[in-house]
Formats: structure tokens, C-alpha cells, sequence
């Protein structure tokens, strides 16, 4: 193992027999362990209310991480430090035997009292639990205590509230770290240093020689088995209200001081606070919401929303949401930046697209080509990297000018894939890094934003739902959208950076 600065800690994660858990936490830690990002001294705890042994435990995540990475180099010494532990959550013994447990195993791989909670479970029960770990003595230790916590938290601005101040009687401010993968994929962490260390951009990240942004996060896959969470959520709450709007304060925040979590929170912060308001009868003036209905994926004929399992027959629920957003500062006035999300789309793709204005005179006019704007195109998944649009002389006599496109593919550097995003963040949050995880202000911010759109959706049915076929790229209103503007939606085919 190599060595690490990384503090010891014991790390307990309640929904330890589910898919979140399965899926990404096992094979993160494993990446973690393998890369000698943790020491050998730590230990996690499996919490669920299956009746396992250790021996079944150790097995499921020795299974998980072979189903995810295909690899098993030193598995046996990893899944060494997993334990697990029964716990019906409204029996208050069942912490007493998981206390019991966490002070041996501190006592045994020497942790010094570092404790990690992650819930990864129903928000529904994060304030019974935060509750019980405090009464109960699970925090009482003299190491720190770090509370992880999966989206959705809350359903809205009132039920945030009350599941914050639920929380806040357990934990402080400054040991809850609400996770947000998005912010963890490596392209994302990457818009601040395009932004902030090349002084060919920052100087012109601004209105005077932006023109609009774009962000889309569309995907391939329809509602699958979560038709009874996502008739409760829609696009807009799963969405737009942390992952987009995340990347929206990223792309629009002020240089920060330092980059420390304060100052970067400080100023994303500052970014949803000019968020221009609007009343309810202008929410059609700024966002548009789709539902798909039957079409063809990957050339699959596939069944509309309302035909998914324990989705209504006459669901109002969108899964495509596009809106244009206004951030009235002296930086960004009059810049619209625009925002797509959708399921059953026709590419799983992430991109940020950044159009700068034209040139005031084009001496290369051609009135059969004009001159293709400047765009810069942040790949954030399923490929990684950044696209430069310029244009330069075509091969020939005349001064005839072409597009070109200077690719950085991150996936192709030193043959190594970069790190998933929930590796990165538990990494973060095993050293303290509160930086990439959501801040109270944030949530508050973003729900009171996103609430006055839901509850104008939430009052009129949309009669012309399904409005988009699954395979396309959603609902005409939304090209309607930036064409009233002057914009249209850049193809993401067309922006696709170059594998190497």
C-alpha cells in the first residue's frame, strides 16, 4: 500500500444491502483501497435489515465489486474490513449492538473515534436516524463525525426546511456533506480551472463576448422500475433543482478568493441569489416541460411514460424540462443561459456549450456559408474532454474559411479512465474536503427557485402530454424557446469530442 494522507475513520453505511450501495460505494471504496487512497486502518459497518453474517456481507460486496470492475486484485484484504450489522430502525437496541460494534472495531484498526455515516437509503428516514446515532451515543466520540447524505433532500423549499432542522439538532453545519455526484464528475471540477487558470478565457467570461450558454444532460433510458419515485419528482426536481442548477453556478460564479470551500460555496451561492425571479404567469415565458410518449431507442421500439410500471394512466408528470435562465449581475446581464434534461432522448450526453458572440464585421462573409460562431464544449459524460471551435483558412486559392475543432479527451490520458464520481467524493469527505458537496444556502436557494415553476405545473395539466417520442431530443417548444431568442439548441452529435 502506498502511503496516504488520508485520516483513518470507520465508515457505516445504512442501506448497505441496496443498489446505490451495490452499484457505486463497494466499488469506489475498492478503487480507493486498491490505489492506496486509505490506509489499512479503517473499517465500514453494512447496516440493513436483512438477517447476514459477516461472511454473507463479505461475500455480497466481493460480488459487487467483481460485477462492476471485473477485477479482484488484493479483494480478500479489502473485503477483511467489512462487518455487518442487523438493525431495525425503530428498535433502539439495534444502535446499542451497532455501538458495541463501532468501539471494537475503533479499538481494533485504531480510527481514533473518526466516524462516517452514510445514508444511503429513503430520505424519509434520514432525521429518524440522525436522531437515534446521537441519543443513542454513536457521536459521542472524540474523532470527527461526518454525516453523508443522498438526494433528494426534501421534495420542496418547506419540506427541506423541516428535514434540515431535523438533521441540524444532530449534526452541525460543517459535518453534513450532501453529496451531489455530478459535482463530482472530473469535467465539472474542471470548469473552474478552464475558467480561472487560462487567461485566454477568463478575461472573456462575460457579456460582452458570451453570447448564450447551454447546458444538456439528456438520456437514453426511459423511467425503468422508478415510475413510483419519479411520479413524486419529475425532471424538475431530479434535475434541474441541484444537478443543473449546480452546474449553472459553476459555470456563472465570480473568481473566489481562495479556493477553499468557504469562498467557493461563497460565491455559488451568491450566483442562485441573482437568479432573476419571475411571476407565475411567466413561468411559460421561461420554461417548457415534456413527457415522452412510445418511439424507438437504439432501434427498440419502446412504451410511452404513462405505459411504465406504478406510473398514472393520466400522469401530469414531466420528464423533459427546458428553461432559460437570467442571472442579473453586472457579469452575466443579459446572458441567457439555457437548460435541457430528458429521459428517453435520442444520446446519453452531458455537455456544457459556451457560444461566444460574433465579430463585429466579418471580412470573410460568404453568403452560401457564414462564418460559424466560436464555441467552446465541455464534455462531461459519457465521454470526457473540451472542444475549441474556431475557424481557419480552407486548403486552396481562395480565402475561404472552414470550422476546425481542437479536441482534449480526458479518457485517453495515460490509457487511464478518470476516477468515478463517487470515488472522488468519498475521498473528499474521508479528508475533510467539503468543497464539492452541497452547502444548506445552496438547497435553499435552488428550492425556492425551482418551487415557483412546480407549483405552476402542479395546478394545470398539460393536455397535450406525451408531447415528445422517446428517441428524440424533446418537445418542439423547446427549440421554440431560444428561436424566439435568435439560438437554437446545438446538435450534440455534431459536438462530440474525438476519441483518441
Amino acid at each position: 500500500m502506498k502511503n496516504t494522507d488520508t485520516p483513518s475513520s470507520l465508515i457505516t453505511i445504512f442501506g448497505a444491502t441496496g443498489d446505490l450501495a451495490k452499484r457505486k460505494l463497494y466499488p469506489s471504496l475498492y478503487h480507493l483501497f486498491r490505489k492506496g487512497k486509505i490506509s489499512e486502518q479503517f473499517a465500514v459497518i453494512g447496516v440493513g435489515r436483512r438477517d447476514w453474517s459477516n461472511e454473507e456481507f463479505q461475500e455480497h460486496v466481493r460480488t459487487s465489486v467483481h460485477n462492476a470492475l471485473g477485477s479482484q486484485e488484493n479483494i480478500e484484504g479489502f473485503v477483511s474490513h467489512f462487518y455487518y450489522q442487523q438493525n431495525d430502525l425503530s428498535n433502539s437496541d439495534s444502535y446499542q449492538a451497532q455501538k458495541q460494534l463501532s468501539e471494537e472495531l475503533d479499538e481494533h484498526y485504531q480510527l481514533e473515534g473518526n466516524r462516517i455515516f452514510y445514508l444511503a437509503m429513503a430520505p424519509e428516514f434520514f432525521g429518524t436516524i440522525t436522531e437515534d446515532l446521537k441519543t443513542q451515543g454513536l457521536t459521542d466520540t472524540k474523532g470527527f463525525q461526518r454525516l453523508v447524505i443522498e438526494k433528494p433532500f426534501g421534495h420542496d423549499l418547506p419540506s427541506a426546511e423541516q428535514l434540515n432542522s431535523h438533521i441540524r439538532e444532530s449534526f452541525s453545519e460543517d459535518q453534513i456533506y450532501r453529496i451531489d455526484h455530478y459535482l463530482g464528475k472530473e469535467m465539472v471540477q474542471n470548469i473552474e480551472v478552464i475558467r480561472f487558470a487560462n487567461a485566454m478565457f477568463e478575461p472573456l467570461w462575460n457579456n460582452r463576448y458570451i453570447s448564450n450558454i447551454q447546458v444538456t444532460s439528456s438520456e437514453e433510458l426511459g423511467v425503468e422500475e422508478r415510475g413510483r419515485y419519479y411520479e413524486k419528482s419529475g425532471a424538475l426536481r431530479d434535475m434541474v433543482q441541484n444537478h443543473m442548477l449546480q452546474m449553472v453556478a459553476l459555470l456563472a460564479m465570480e473568481p473566489p478568493i481562495k479556493l477553499t470551500t468557504e469562498e467557493i460555496r461563497s460565491e455559488k451561492v451568491r450566483v442562485l441569489r441573482a437568479l432573476r425571479p419571475f411571476k407565475q404567469d411567466e413561468v411559460k415565458d421561461y420554461f417548457v416541460r415534456g413527457q415522452y410518449g412510445p418511439g424507438t431507442s437504439k432501434g427498440q421500439t419502446v412504451v410511452g411514460y404513462r405505459e411504465a410500471e406504478n406510473v398514472d394512466d393520466y400522469s401530469n408528470t414531466e420528464t423533459f424540462v427546458a428553461g432559460k435562465l437570467m442571472i442579473d449581475n453586472f457579469r452575466w446581464a443579459g446572458v441567457p443561459f439555457y437548460i435541457r434534461t430528458g429521459k428517453r432522448m435520442a444520446a446519453k450526453s452531458t455537455k456544457i456549450v459556451i457560444q461566444f458572440k460574433d465579430i463585429p464585421m466579418n471580412l470573410y462573409y460568404n453568403t452560401d456559408k457564414p462564418l460559424a460562431p466560436n464555441l467552446l464544449v465541455i464534455h462531461i459524460q459519457p465521454e470526457e474532454g473540451i472542444t475549441l471551435h474556431l475557424n481557419v483558412k480552407k486548403s486552396g486559392q481562395n480565402i475561404e474559411t472552414t470550422p476546425v475543432k481542437l479536441n482534449f479527451a480526458n479518457n485517453s490520458v495515460d490509457g487511464m479512465n478518470t476516477p468515478e464520481a463517487y470515488e472522488k467524493l468519498l475521498h473528499d469527505c474521508m479528508r475533510g474536503d467539503a468543497t464539492n458537496f452541497t452547502h444548506w444556502d445552496e438547497v435553499k436557494l435552488s428550492w425556492a427557485f425551482v418551487d415557483k415553476i412546480s407549483e405552476v405545473w402542479e395546478k394545470t395539466r398539460d393536455e397535450q402530454f406525451p408531447n415528445y417520442e422517446s428517441g428524440s431530443m424533446g418537445p418542439k417548444a423547446a427549440d421554440n424557446l431560444l428561436a424566439k431568442d435568435g439560438y437554437y439548441w446545438w446538435p450534440i452529435a455534431n459536438l462530440d469530442v474525438d476519441q483518441c
